[in-house]
C-alpha cells in the first residue's frame, strides 16, 4: 500500500460526516507506518478505545469506514478467528467491530459488524511480522500473495456491505 497522507485519509471515510472525519484522531506515528507491508491501514483511537478506523485503497482510491467495538466480550478464553485475515487469537484478541452503514441507512441506525483482529494489524499477522501466539496462523497452502489478496478481498467485501 502506498503511503497515505492525512488529507487522503480524512477524505476517504464513507460512513461519517466530513466534520467527524476532520475531528478523528489519526495515528500519531502515521509517517512511520510500515506502508510496504500494509494491505490496509487500521487503528484504534487511543482517546476513545471503543472507536476504530479502517482505510484501504480499493479501485485506485482510499476508502475508509468508522468502526465501534461492540460491548460484547469476544470470547476471552476461547480461540477466535479474524474474518479478514484468518488469524486465530486466544484471550480476546478478536473484537466484534461494527460500522454504521453509509447514507440514509446509517442515519436510521443500521450497521454491519464483523469479527476482526482487535488491533487491526491483520497485514502484519499475515506476513509474520507480528505474532498472535502459538497456533495463530493456520497451515495453508496459499502463498503470501494469495493470503494478502484474500485479506484485501475480505476488507473490500466488508466495505461494500457498509456502503451497500
Amino acid at each position: 500500500m502506498k503511503q497515505l497522507t492525512e488529507p487522503d485519509i480524512r477524505a476517504a471515510f464513507l460512513n461519517c460526516s466530513k466534520g467527524e472525519a476532520k475531528r478523528m484522531n489519526l495515528p500519531r506515528d502515521l509517517a512511520e507506518q510500515p506502508w510496504d507491508d500494509l494491505d490496509f491501514l487500521g487503528w484504534r483511537d487511543p482517546q476513545a478505545p471503543d472507536r476504530a478506523y479502517l482505510v484501504a485503497v480499493l479501485d485506485g482510491r482510499p476508502q475508509g469506514v468508522v468502526l465501534r467495538a461492540s460491548g460484547a466480550a469476544a470470547w476471552q478464553t476461547r480461540r477466535s478467528l479474524c474474518s479478514l485475515c484468518m488469524t486465530a487469537h486466544t484471550g480476546g484478541g478478536v473484537s466484534l467491530l461494527v460500522a454504521p452503514k453509509a447514507g440514509p441507512a446509517g442515519r436510521e441506525g443500521n450497521s454491519v459488524g464483523a469479527y476482526m483482529c482487535g488491533d487491526l494489524s491483520c497485514s502484519l499477522y499475515v506476513r509474520g511480522l507480528k505474532n498472535a501466539g502459538a497456533g495463530s496462523r493456520l497451515h495453508e497452502s496459499l502463498s503470501l500473495e494469495e493470503t494478502t489478496a484474500r485479506t484485501l478481498a475480505n476488507v473490500a467485501a466488508f466495505i461494500a456491505k457498509v456502503t451497500g
